[in-house]
């Protein structure tokens, strides 16, 4: 997509994620976590996660990957999925950075790097 399609396809939110951020910060307040959700502690759970993911995928072939969602680790891979993205949101919070416009930004500088073949 060329970079002028790419600004028109920005001109809505890509990503919404103010009901999760509720919830999340509902959760941890409940339990009396947020003074331990410090943007160094949240990455390094967050990069904690990322690896219990890597983990799931570390010894299989690149097949085998691929048909991951088929087999018994279904749900382990969909509770590290979800652990990573309520991490992520949670840090975002922490930072206070807008998502949304950081994936538009990120996504329109990758176009002008990396331009679609035409």
């Amino acid at each position: 997509m060329p970079v002028s399609d790419i600004h028109i396809a920005f001109t809505m939110a890509l990503i919404d994620i103010s009901n999760l951020q509720q919830a999340a910060a509902a959760f941890g307040e409940a339990r009396g976590w947020g003074k331990y959700h410090s943007p160094k502690n949240l990455a390094m759970a967050l990069s904690v996660e990322v690896a219990e993911l890597v983990e799931i995928f570390q010894w299989q072939t690149e097949e085998e990957s691929r048909g991951i969602m088929s087999t018994d680790e279904r749900a382990h891979v969909e509770q590290e999925l979800a652990d990573i993205t309520i991490y992520l949101t949670q840090l975002v919070t922490a930072l206070g950075v807008d998502l949304d416009a950081a994936v538009q930004a990120k996504m329109e500088m990758n176009a002008r790097k990396y331009p679609a073949p035409k």
